[in-house]
């Protein structure tokens, strides 16, 4: 019996050593210039000390490069404080020309989190809730938002805090400037928002690596 569980426990640490490792994420930010990113506007990104920094706005900064879809978008960020705005778009379904037009055409997943569930760190704004996440030792916080089909999934420091399916249930929409309600597409381009002249927040890593083999 003893020999039995010894093989079988053998052949279970082959399994995961040959098993091939996840793939790296491909960075979308240099760390150096917005080389693939444009902005659009008011406000503008700066780049300080290998991370991008907002300023002013309400602005954008969007990723050009391609569409992304059943992915994984890491995103490694530091607010000022738990009230500096900001935001990352994903699912947009056209290059965007004007801040505004993701909020309402895409999601966004909240970074200030001074707000209550459905308007804090996790949340899809206004329209899926979040639960607290684990702070950083740092201030540097780790978001991964994955993009699977119609699903939504948030994690922040490692602990998954929200999951949305598009067409789903959310609050009614009741202030001007909440997005529209309404479904999503399965792959859009991404973004980061600059809120406001009073809100700072570094981000330096955005990178996105393939769900089960696809791009």
């Amino acid at each position: 019996m003893a020999m039995k569980l010894l093989v079988t426990a053998a052949a279970f640490l082959l399994f995961f050593a040959c098993a091939p490792p996840e793939p790296e994420g491909e960075q979308l930010f240099n760390g150096v210039d917005m080389t693939g990113w444009r902005h659009t506007g008011p406000g503008e990104f700066v780049v300080e000390d290998g991370a991008l920094k907002t300023v002013g706005g309400m602005g954008l900064l969007a990723y050009d490069g391609r569409k992304i879809g059943n992915a994984v978008v890491r995103i490694v960020y530091k607010p000022e404080s738990s009230r500096a705005n900001a935001g990352v778009f994903i699912r947009i379904p056209e290059k965007p020309n004007d801040p505004w037009f993701p909020v309402h055409r895409g999601y966004e997943v909240q970074i200030q989190d001074s707000g209550d569930e459905f308007h804090r760190t996790g949340s899809l704004y206004s329209l899926s809730s979040a639960e607290e996440f684990p702070a950083s030792a740092d201030g540097w916080n780790t978001m991964e938002i994955v993009l699977d089909g119609q699903l939504t999934r948030v994690s922040v420091n490692g602990k998954q805090v929200n999951e949305f399916h598009g067409g789903g249930e959310a609050p009614p929409r009741t202030k001007w400037f909440e997005p529209r309600r309404g479904p999503r597409p399965d792959e859009g381009y991404i973004g980061l928002q600059n809120h406001d002249k009073n809100s700072t927040v570094w981000f330096k890593e955005v990178s996105v690596r393939p769900l089960d083999g696809s791009r």
